[in-house]
């Protein structure tokens, strides 16, 4: 049976939505939890829901059609970037880390990479990773004119480039090997510190000229943005260095003789991704658009391909050592966001890197994170996933303005290098590392396993430590770790407990019955123990036994109305020093709170010290 066209037509009997009509539903509910009246202008209503990143990007609660930024595939400004089939697994270049000290153990690892769904290979070399004269070792069996090899070796970049080029000349590799040699001057100085060094950049240069003339399908240069955001910048101030250190390294080829063109063809962008799955997505494609405007201010191209070639890298900075499974889910998120944002090589790290070096479970689920999202997934066959999501557009829009303004203000400084000299790049970085800082510690930005429903009777796998830098290599950059707050906390309370065989503990003295007390002593035994701090509840008449002298009383806010302050002289009776309320009333006896968005990690410093518990 046909049905007439007019029946179809299922939205005809709904008046039709415009943004007015949202924004008086929107007030409705603001109105029921006071954050509106009435009163309130309809315009307020998206300024309410709305907040800004780190970096001052607007993220509104609302976008339209309006918000999309014209752009098509594998067109300027390659926000819809169109990867030629050849590269890559169905797409993108899986590429695995090694850094292993042993060679023999890296030369196993690269060997099990390649032959279960890795591409290429990223090695990290010197004394913090594989020592560059095993490089020929750890390469034995590749066929270099299948799998890229990309080198990160920081002051021993020429050693080690003149080494893998002997090695593919000595193969007969010289026009078909891909990768990268992995020269950044600059990325080494803003980890190092000090003034940049002059030679390493002719160096650079000079191996890019090699590159260009005698291996065509290496490349030579690698801006490494990955410093800034593991000192805590934000996505712009990220891509706002690496637009800079990327500007810097044309000059410096130009120079050297190269043209234009084969100046871009010289470079690749590695940038980090997290568990913030838009934002990551709007870097990537932000990263594009900005390279794309640099090189259309250097002029027309010739044959050339001008486009920035992208290499993601899941964060450093999100990794924690407790609970590290989860890191599982993070990676997992990051390489997904990677793979919408249109990376062309991407790194998935062991969910145990910050417990020392992974072990070969690691290695293989990182790996296979990658394989599930291109074999059953099938995201790298859809060309940008994001691209007509209003709100993606718009992030990608606004977050590749916010890191022009950064990029112009290094440039204005003299550049990267003058920059990271002066401290102008550090000291940006610091104040949006402050502010994350201080979500992560009001746990606005909550961590799974750490800030929130940590576990303390976890039993960590054990790894081999990893190399550290030697004395004297300090300088530069910061590294952070947006656990690192509440993993120090952790720590105090296992040194307590392994010098005492007891945590330090807390009481939490509930009011009434389950139901009254159940959500309040919920969310205080999961703050505490985000400190390593155990919790045992009661009626307050049972704390004498408790074995602590500290308390926080749980229920709601009607019976502490009635309880609060005859319990807290009960408390005080018994032994209490200090009485914490789970809530935001202030009763007699009652010393502080703790409460949504209160200072988690204030809170438990305090209590750690209360409790006697060494720092």
């Amino acid at each position: 049976m046909t049905v007439p066209p007019d029946e179809l037509e299922l939205a005809a009997d709904f008046p039709p939505a415009d943004r007015d009509r949202w924004r008086e539903m929107v007030r409705g509910v603001l109105r029921k939890s006071g954050a509106a009246s009435d009163d309130t202008p309809l315009e307020e209503i998206e300024r309410l829901l709305s907040r800004d990143s780190y970096d001052g990007v607007p993220v509104a609660p609302l976008y339209t059609r309006d918000d999309a930024v014209p752009g098509r595939p594998g067109l300027a400004p390659y926000l819809r970037q169109v990867r030629p089939e050849s590269e890559g697994l169905a797409g993108w270049d899986v590429r695995q880390r090694h850094a292993h000290p042993d060679p023999a153990v890296t030369r196993e690892a690269i060997h099990a990479d390649l032959e279960n769904g890795a591409t290429s290979l990223w090695l990290h070399l010197g004394e913090t990773g594989v020592p560059v004269a095993a490089l020929t070792e750890v390469l034995r069996g590749v066929y270099l004119d299948l799998a890229p090899v990309v080198l990160d070796a920081g002051p021993h970049t020429g050693e080690a480039a003149e080494s893998l080029l002997a090695l593919i000349t000595e193969r007969g590799h010289a026009q078909r090997a891909l990768g990268n040699l992995g020269a950044d001057p600059l990325g080494l100085q803003a980890r190092t510190g000090g003034p940049l060094d002059e030679r390493a950049m002719d160096e650079a240069a000079a191996l890019a000229v090699r590159c260009a003339r005698e291996f065509p399908g290496l490349r030579a240069i690698t801006v490494d943005a990955t410093p800034y955001h593991d000192a805590g910048g934000g996505d712009a101030e990220e891509l706002g260095a690496a637009v800079a250190a990327g500007v810097a390294y044309l000059r410096a080829l130009t120079a050297a003789g190269l043209s234009v063109d084969e100046a871009f063809g010289q470079i690749e962008f590695r940038l980090a991704v997290n568990a913030g799955q838009f934002p990551s997505i709007a870097k990537l494609r932000a990263a594009r658009r900005l390279w794309a405007r640099v090189a259309e201010v250097c002029g027309p191209g010739g044959q050339g391909d001008r486009t920035a070639r992208l290499h993601a890298v899941t964060s450093s900075a999100m990794m924690t050592r407790r609970d590290p499974w989860v890191n599982i889910l993070r990676t997992t998120v990051a390489a997904f966001a990677a793979g919408v944002g249109g990376a062309d090589a991407v790194t998935v790290q062991p969910f145990d890197a910050r417990l020392g070096l992974p072990d070969d479970l690691a290695r293989r689920i990182a790996r296979n994170t990658q394989t599930l999202l291109l074999e059953e997934s099938s995201l790298a066959r859809v060309v940008d996933p994001a691209g007509g999501s209003w709100y993606a557009e718009r992030l990608t829009e606004e977050t590749a303005r916010a890191a022009w303004d950064r990029f112009t203000e290094i440039e204005q400084a003299g550049g990267l290098a003058a920059a990271l000299e002066s401290g102008l790049v550090a000291e940006r970085i610091a104040a949006t590392w402050e502010r994350r800082r201080a979500d992560l510690a009001r746990r606005q930005a909550p961590l799974t396993g750490v800030s929130e429903y940590p576990n303390l009777a976890e039993t960590l796998p054990e790894r081999e430590p990893a190399p550290r830098p030697g004395a004297g290599t300090g300088g530069g950059l910061p590294v952070i770790r947006y656990a690192q707050d509440f993993e120090a906390l952790r720590d105090r309370s296992d040194a307590h407990a392994k010098a005492t065989g007891s945590r330090p503990k807390v009481y939490l003295a509930t009011l009434g019955p389950i139901a009254a007390h159940t959500a309040r002593s919920s969310f205080a035994a999961n703050l505490f123990q985000a400190g390593g701090i155990e919790t045992v509840d009661g009626p307050p008449e049972g704390f004498a036994g408790s074995g602590t002298t500290i308390a926080c009383l749980c229920s709601s806010d009607a019976l502490y109305e009635e309880q609060a302050a005859d319990a807290a002289r009960t408390l005080r009776q018994a032994g209490a020093m200090k009485v914490w309320l789970a809530g935001k009333g202030t009763y007699e006896g009652v010393d502080s709170r703790v409460h949504a968005g209160c200072d988690a990690v204030a809170v438990l410093e305090t209590t750690l010290d209360d409790l006697g518990v060494k720092r």
